[in-house]
């Protein structure tokens, strides 16, 4: 491929791509807006309007599990790779409707705003706690491992009533099924680890299913359990399934959420002194961050059935990018796009996904992040880069740093 191809076809994770992404989808969205890449092996989707259509075509599916197994049968992965497989099938964001409707209707009151709400002095507290840590260990600390990484796990954990002392287990575990899932293994021993995480995750998540049957709490398993679905309209080990996913999936993408925005923040001082000043901004500035450069850059589809996207036909069989990234800075949609405006509204962005998959966690992700910006910003008046230069994760589906020093 010629310089000039790849100008308008990136490979996604070119080193420069993973780095500054929005230059390169900002001349692809404007010479094809729907666009089969070949550096890809991929439709890439990057308009504001097609992204939109695509979440709510029937003919995209969310199933990207089943042609995965239809290459390689279920006796030749291994038992513990066959099983692993059998349980991420069962998440949600790999099921299309109807039943993707029939599983998430488990989860309805538990992720409702009462319940979300309830969860602000624990997040609190974790700020808080987190925040004193990091300042404890000298002038210079790393957001990312030391704030950012932990909090989002800790609020999940205890949001989902683990006992304090399996905390540590669980995060671990978390992380490394977040590491299969997300595609950031880089060896068959780390595979074969997260394949063994995932099962020891799930192990521990049923027998704590069964216990918050005999002792309700106040946390999201016991609220899911009282609303009398599972056993009825889903099987125990479908809601066990489905709890494994939401172990790891808010956890990295809020943390990512919380990092990147931090970045972002400290690099405009103008939008930061803005929050400074009035904390109340915090959920126009959570919205805005994850429009401008959030946690998410594209949603992995498959296309179930032939169907026309403008003027493109995309045929049963083909991978299909839903570039939410691109979609997000589209000028067609939105005034100023490449600038950060913690005030904008609307702001209507596909940040949390749409329609039938829109993100289930997305009350959560929303309170931890505004609490973790208000909060450390009001604990950290002085909270500045420590250095112009960051790392970031070869990732193709997320907007991850690997670590960002800061001083406090």
């Amino acid at each position: 491929m010629t310089a000039t191809d790849r100008a308008i076809d990136p490979y996604l994770l070119d080193d420069e791509v993973v780095a500054d992404p929005f230059p390169h989808l900002a001349r692809l969205r404007e010479a094809a807006p729907v666009h089969w890449s070949p550096a890809n092996r991929a439709w890439l989707v990057t308009g504001y309007d097609q992204v939109a259509a695509c979440f709510a075509e029937p003919a995209v599916s969310a199933d990207r599990i089943t042609p995965v197994l239809a290459q390689t049968p279920l006796h030749l992965l291994g038992p513990e790779a066959a099983r692993a497989f059998q349980i991420m099938a069962g998440w949600m964001v790999f099921v299309d409707p109807p039943e993707h409707r029939r599983l998430r209707s488990v989860f309805r009151g538990a992720f409702g705003p009462g319940q979300i709400r309830r969860n602000r002095p624990m997040v609190q507290e974790a700020v808080a706690r987190l925040t004193a840590r990091a300042g404890a260990g000298g002038p210079v600390t790393d957001l990312v491992a030391d704030f950012a990484r932990p909090l989002p796990a800790t609020v999940a954990a205890a949001w989902m009533g683990v006992p304090p002392e399996d905390t540590a287990d669980f995060q671990r575990w978390a992380i490394l099924v977040g590491d299969l899932a997300l595609g950031s293994v880089q060896s068959p021993e780390e595979t074969e680890n997260s394949h063994r995480a995932l099962l020891d995750l799930f192990g521990y998540l049923r027998r704590l299913v069964r216990r918050r049957r005999e002792e309700p709490g106040a946390d999201l398993i016991s609220a899911a359990l009282a609303g009398g679905l599972v056993g009825a309209e889903v099987g125990e080990d479908e809601f066990v399934a489905m709890l494994t996913h939401i172990a790891f999936a808010g956890g990295e993408t809020t943390s990512n959420l919380i990092a990147v925005g931090v970045w972002n923040l400290l690099r405009r001082p103008d939008q930061l002194e803005l929050l400074r000043a009035d904390p109340e901004s915090a959920r126009g500035a959570v919205e805005e961050l994850l429009r401008f450069d959030g946690p998410s850059k594209l949603s992995v589809r498959q296309v179930a059935a032939d169907f026309a996207l403008g003027d493109r036909t995309l045929r049963a069989g083909d991978r299909l990018y839903l570039v939410t990234a691109a979609a997000n800075r589209d000028p067609s949609r939105f005034d100023r796009p490449d600038e950060l405006d913690i005030g904008r509204s609307p702001n209507p962005h596909l940040g949390f996904g749409h329609g039938e998959h829109f993100c289930l966690g997305a009350p959560l992700a929303r309170l931890v992040a505004g609490a973790a910006l208000t909060d450390l910003l009001a604990a950290s008046p002085h909270l500045a880069l420590a250095g112009h230069e960051v790392g970031w994760q070869p990732s193709l589906l997320n907007r991850s740093l690997r670590s960002l020093p800061v001083r406090l």
